[in-house]
């Protein structure tokens, strides 16, 4: 085992997006360039995230140094767990990252951080475990071996679960009862249910039905595409959608698809069908800085500075307003529920430390959250809580994550088997022919 053990360098991007990352090594060693923890200490202000895994990494290390010194190498706790060092500021004795591109950045001093551990360490392999997609390209045309954080990862992407199955049925009868509203029992049909619930389109000649599959009560259920809030579902995965965001059973929703396929607008229209069912609506999305500059140049109050962000929400639930042209005390409700916050929308960071009771909780653009943030989320539920997640998978915003590492992906992938949860991909764009067009071939 020694003789394959190596040592990882962290770059500040795995502990702001895994502050346990640490632990995540196995036999081998990690290490942790000293610019990593003034970069920490220049990010543990704040409500962020981001904020809170700076913060959290460094009671980590506090516990890890106490009655030691982290300069010299630690035994990490717990059996097959390598060692921990802080690597303080040196100058490698051949390739210096700094002469090469420049010594005003602290990624170049972690490089070089590395290549002294290299130079110190001839019998090992040090690796450098960066997000940062740049630092990784320079660490190898430095001849420093350098990868992504894997933790968290979900391999083959494209084959992720939809939550949709189409397949043949032999029988008429079948379909028309679904049709009929009847749930029937699945044990006569072959099924395969990838997850716990399981949305169908049954086919039989030219007859078609859409149906669940729920685990809990081990039944199929006709899935109806009746229209809910005035939002009529305008193809099967929409109805599917809609399906999940109305069944009492089910706490925990997430629909993934491209832009323009109806994620949020079919949440909103759900949630305000069922607002007498919750104390609370509120719908939510990360805040992306604009070209990597905080809210905070923004000018005015909180609620101006984070508006912008969250206008597509309102030109939903502007939507929706729209459907009740006709109808001036529903529109003017929707106005009421939004004044009295029966109808919150706010930035994700306004939930920090709030336990969300008897809440229908939309997230919006959840592909730009992390594994950790998306666990920290649904931590928060209490009792009658039913949170959705929205996104899509490969647009996203945030310079550290992708499709496979985003919290979406994640969340997908890690708890479709579980009898409270539901997932649909939506596929089929109904925004415009153009946004179609732009999707299909651009």
């Amino acid at each position: 085992m020694a003789a394959t053990r190596k040592i990882f360098v962290l770059d500040t991007s795995v502990i702001l997006y895994d502050h346990n990352a640490l632990n995540n090594f196995q036999e081998h060693d990690v290490a942790i360039p000293i610019q990593v923890l003034e970069e920490l200490d220049n990010m543990k202000g704040g409500n962020e995230t981001r904020n809170f895994e700076a913060r959290g990494f460094i009671r980590m290390i506090d516990q890890l140094s106490r009655k030691k010194l982290i300069n010299q190498w630690v035994h990490l706790k717990g059996q097959l767990k390598g060692k921990f060092k802080v690597i303080l500021a040196d100058k490698p004795k051949r390739m210096d990252a700094e002469k090469i591109f420049g010594n005003n950045k602290f990624d170049h001093q972690i490089i070089n951080a590395a290549l002294v551990l290299m130079e110190e360490n001839p019998g090992k392999q040090v690796v450098l475990v960066s997000k940062d997609i740049c630092l990784r390209l320079k660490a190898k045309a430095l001849n420093l071996p350098a990868e992504d954080y894997e933790t968290g990862k979900i391999k083959n992407v494209d084959e992720l679960y939809t939550g949709k199955t189409t397949c043949k049925v032999n029988s008429d009868t079948l379909i028309d009862s679904l049709k009929n509203g009847t749930a029937v029992s699945p044990e006569s049909l072959l099924l395969d249910h990838p997850g716990a619930n399981q949305f169908y389109i049954l086919k039989h000649n030219r007859k078609k039905a859409l149906a669940f599959y729920n685990k809990g009560a081990h039944t199929l259920e006709p899935v109806s595409a009746n229209p809910v809030f005035r939002i009529k579902p305008r193809n099967p995965e929409q109805a599917f959608a809609l399906h999940a965001l109305a069944n009492p059973d089910i706490g925990l929703v997430s629909i993934q698809g491209n832009a323009g396929t109806g994620k949020t607008l079919l949440a909103l229209a759900s949630a305000l069908e069922q607002r007498r069912n919750y104390r609370q609506i509120y719908i939510t999305r990360p805040v992306i800085p604009l070209s990597n500059r905080e809210i905070g140049f923004l000018p005015g109050d909180a609620k101006s500075k984070t508006d912008p962000f969250l206008a597509p929400i309102w030109d939903n639930l502007r939507f929706i307003k729209e459907q009740y042209s006709d109808d001036p005390k529903t529109m003017e409700k929707i106005d009421e529920l939004i004044a009295t916050e029966k109808i919150a929308i706010a930035p994700l960071a306004f939930i920090r430390g709030r336990t969300l009771t008897k809440i229908f909780f939309i997230v919006d653009e959840a592909q730009n959250l992390t594994p950790h943030e998306i666990k920290t989320i649904i931590s928060r539920a209490g009792e009658h809580t039913k949170i959705i997640f929205t996104g899509d998978i490969y647009q996203i915003d945030t310079p550290y994550l992708d499709a496979e590492s985003n919290g979406l992906s994640y969340l997908i992938e890690n708890v479709k088997n579980h009898s409270r949860y539901a997932h649909i991909t939506l596929q089929r764009g109904e925004r415009s022919e153009l946004a179609n067009l732009a999707n299909e071939l651009l």
